[in-house]
């Protein structure tokens, strides 16, 4: 069943689009990243989704409704950032007590055990925490109230590694429990790529790939070696990114589509073929510069 269905979308601020020509299907009960750099446009498609936003053109439907101002999206969503506030009167413990009421699958035992965990205090206020605590508390809610769709925005701001890596895997196995529609937007694809069974990439406002993680570690290829050899080899295959080494020495990803016969010859020549990661995949095809920062020192 599809949960959100992007055709063609956009969303323009004044001359700017920060979404262009989405298109995009997510299917039910998959935890999918959306992934791209600082100012990609995760937020705004996010915010979108969850009906905050309205879009300038397009399609967008979740659960087969246009979402913005929705009480169906609303009542079957939750959307979790790092802007998220709540009542100043009511302190934390309150706060749990008084999610149910909103959230019909709202776990209590759940996020108590999350809440203490993590060493909460019940008489805190939210406005009170530090921004790791913060991210943390609201983390506990949107694990908690196992929404049909649960929107994670950047949601481990401030958070220490060990709280991430403590995040990321009470959020695998209650989804592992209790499936639904996830979307977690990171930067940091390196810390969720276990998690995640699709990666939806954005660059500057556009989709530039929607794939399981599987099939994305096959897009690329890295070669290394004399550079003649390795520029003679990679002809008319498209280069994601290229470094050079010492002298005559150069190291590229490209596109996995070299032939078995191609690949042979290469290793003869000495050139040494290497996996690349989902992340520096992913890293590379954001980049506005195939040579990455040392870009800037060969121009100057």
């Amino acid at each position: 069943m599809e949960i959100i269905k992007c055709d063609n979308l956009n969303k323009a601020y004044r001359n700017k689009r920060a979404v262009k020509d989405m298109s995009v299907l997510i299917q039910e009960n998959k935890i999918t990243g959306v992934i791209g750099r600082n100012g990609a446009g995760k937020t705004t498609l996010l915010k979108m989704i969850a009906g905050f936003y309205q879009k300038t053109s397009g399609q967008l439907q979740v659960f087969g409704e246009e979402p913005f101002n929705n009480l169906n999206v609303s009542a079957n969503m939750i959307f979790i950032d790092d802007n998220m506030s709540f009542p100043k009167a009511l302190t934390l413990s309150e706060i749990l007590e008084s999610a149910a009421t909103f959230y019909p699958l709202w776990d209590q035992r759940l996020a108590k055990g999350l809440f203490d965990y993590f060493s909460l205090d019940a008489n805190q206020y939210h406005d009170e925490l530090s921004k790791g605590m913060k991210s943390t508390f609201n983390m506990i809610i949107g694990i908690a109230a196992r929404c049909r769709l649960t929107i994670f925005d950047e949601p481990t701001t401030g958070m220490d590694a060990a709280v991430r890596k403590d995040f990321y895997r009470a959020l695998l196995k209650d989804y592992i429990e209790h499936p639904r529609t996830i979307l977690l937007s990171s930067h940091l694809l390196q810390e969720i790529e276990d998690i995640l069974e699709d990666v939806l990439l954005i660059k500057a406002g556009q989709k530039l790939l929607h794939l399981p993680v599987v099939a994305i570690k096959e897009l690329a290829i890295g070669l290394r070696g004399n550079e003649q050899v390795v520029q003679e080899i990679i002809q008319d295959i498209e280069v994601y990114h290229k470094e050079s080494f010492g002298v005559n020495s150069i190291y590229v990803v490209i596109e996995n589509r070299l032939t078995e016969a191609k690949i042979q010859a290469a290793r003869d020549s000495g050139v040494e073929i290497t996996a690349i990661s989902t992340n520096d995949i992913c890293v590379y095809l954001t980049s506005k510069h195939k040579g990455g920062i040392d870009d800037v020192f060969n121009r100057a």
